[in-house]
């Protein structure tokens, strides 16, 4: 099933230089059917939007700051994801933004039944986190075209540390879905830990998927068995040693 995504984007809250890479990273979740960029596009701090929004066909909704102080973007964006919601002609959200200002349009939209993916940078709320089933860093996708550049090279200071904590929730999850042995599948682990933590991402410490990252830690035990399936893939198991 082709799975049908609008994605609306806070122009106001979110820097432009990245947006070929968001809009790759969109791709991986559904089809974006519906793409649209809200700003007042009179303001010069916008200007860096123009060729960028030509190259990936987002569509600018001009909105003007009516009142001093108000963020009438942020209006604009909900009213137009509502109007989306009730047209019935997608499957879930991209919402674009840094803003808290989204927490309530994004709870709607699950309640909804919508599928609600966000972008935003590291500074943003933990209340617009919690409230979409996914939530990506911008910051990510900066780092993994920085390594696609010879140009640069990523720091390891550009990445999260795996701290305690971070172990701590790999490893309960892996109790909570694991057999009678302790084995789990590893793709139920991060199925859950993604409802667990929507912000939770191998990419934030520096490793492109779950398995590297988990392999990488002592505390837990990796086994590879045949698929009887699929042929030559193999499934992947996780559990926390004794």
């Amino acid at each position: 099933m082709d799975v049908k995504l609008a994605v609306l984007i806070d122009g106001d809250n979110i820097p432009s230089a990245y947006v070929k890479e968001m809009m790759e990273e969109i791709a991986k979740y559904g089809n974006p059917t519906i793409k649209r960029i809200y700003g007042d596009w009179t303001k010069p701090h916008l200007v860096k939007w123009k060729n960028v929004l030509l190259e990936n066909a987002v569509t600018p909704i001009q909105q003007y700051g009516y009142t001093q102080g108000k963020n009438a973007t942020d209006s604009a964006m909900i009213i137009d994801a509502m109007d989306i919601l009730y047209s019935q002609k997608v499957d879930g959200f991209c919402l674009v933004s840094s803003d808290s200002d989204f927490t309530r349009l994004a709870t709607r939209l699950r309640e909804a039944g919508m599928n609600v993916i966000g972008i935003g940078e590291k500074k943003t709320p933990d209340p617009f986190i919690v409230a979409c089933d996914r939530f990506i860093y911008i910051e990510i996708l900066k780092n993994e075209s920085k390594e696609s550049s010879k140009e640069k090279t990523t720091k390891k200071s550009d990445y999260d540390k795996i701290t305690n904590k971070v172990i701590k929730l790999i490893a309960s999850t892996i109790s909570d879905v694991a057999d009678d042995d302790g084995w789990a599948f590893l793709g139920d682990v991060g199925s859950l830990l993604q409802k667990k933590q929507p912000n939770f991402d191998s990419r934030n410490y520096g490793f492109q998927k779950l398995t590297p990252m988990i392999n990488s830690i002592d505390k837990f035990e990796i086994e590879s068995r045949e698929n009887q399936g699929r042929g030559k893939y193999k499934l992947i198991y996780v559990r926390n040693k004794e």
